[in-house]
C-alpha cells in the first residue's frame, strides 16, 4: 500500500513574503490568493516564520513589516512525511498550516488542513479497489471471493469468511490505515479459531511454572 505523502498533497509554489514586506502587501497577497497565512522566507528561501490573518489583527501590538507581525520560529514539514504524521504536529502546534521544505531549508510548498481533508474525499470505488487488490490479494493474500468490501462515504463493511481468527484484527486494522477510510465495520467470521489454541498453551505453560 502507498499512502499519500505531504509531497502528493501540499499546494506547491507556495506564496512568501521577505521580512521587510509591509502590512498593506501581505494582506493584499492574502485577498488576492484567498489564503490565510503566508510564509516568511529569508533570502535564501528558507522560512523563518509565518504571518497569518490573526497576526495583521494583533499589528498594533508589533509593528508594520513580515518580520514584526510574524509568528516564528517557522514549524515545517518534509514533502516525504506521512499525512498522520503532518496531522500530528499540526495538532501538538495547534497551527492550521505547514510551510513544506526540501533538504537544503527551502521552501517548495504549503500544506494546509484543507488539504489534509483531501484524504478523506477520495471515490469510495478507489478505496474499495485498494482495500481489494492491495490489502486483501497483495498483502494478506486471502482470496477476493470469500470477502464482501463495501465502502459508503468512506466507511467500510467487512464481510465474509477468513481462514483464521487472529487474521480478523489484521484485516481491520491494514483497512483502517487506507487513506480515506473513516471507519471500518467489523462483519467477519472465520473458519479456524486458532486463538483458543493459543489460550490452553498460554493456561499449561503457567502451570508448569507453578
Amino acid at each position: 500500500m502507498r499512502h499519500r505523502s505531504v509531497c502528493d498533497l501540499m499546494t506547491p509554489a507556495a506564496v512568501s513574503v521577505q521580512r521587510g514586506t509591509t502590512f498593506k502587501e501581505i494582506a493584499r497577497l492574502l485577498d488576492e490568493f484567498g489564503i490565510t497565512a503566508v510564509p516568511v522566507v529569508d533570502e535564501n528561501g528558507c522560512p523563518m516564520g509565518v504571518v497569518s490573518e490573526a497576526d495583521l489583527l494583533r499589528r498594533h501590538d508589533t509593528g508594520n513589516t513580515a518580520a514584526d507581525l510574524m509568528s516564528h520560529p517557522a514549524i515545517t514539514a518534509a514533502p516525504g512525511w506521512s499525512a498522520v504524521r503532518a496531522a500530528r504536529v499540526m495538532e501538538k502546534h495547534k497551527i492550521k498550516r505547514l510551510p513544506v521544505i526540501d533538504s537544503e531549508g527551502r521552501l517548495i510548498g504549503v500544506l494546509s488542513r484543507s488539504d489534509l481533508l483531501q484524504l478523506f474525499l477520495r471515490r469510495d470505488h478507489a478505496i474499495q479497489e485498494e482495500i481489494l487488490e492491495d490489502v486483501l490479494t497483495h498483502t494478506l493474500r486471502l482470496s477476493p471471493s470469500s470477502l464482501t468490501v463495501e465502502v459508503a462515504d468512506g466507511v467500510v463493511t467487512l464481510s465474509g469468511t477468513v481462514p483464521r481468527r487472529s487474521l480478523v484484527p489484521i484485516v481491520l486494522r491494514l483497512c483502517q490505515s487506507v487513506d480515506g477510510v473513516v471507519d471500518v465495520i467489523d462483519r467477519l467470521g472465520h473458519e479456524q479459531d486458532d486463538t483458543a489454541g493459543d489460550v490452553r498453551m498460554d493456561t499449561r505453560q503457567q502451570q508448569k511454572k507453578v
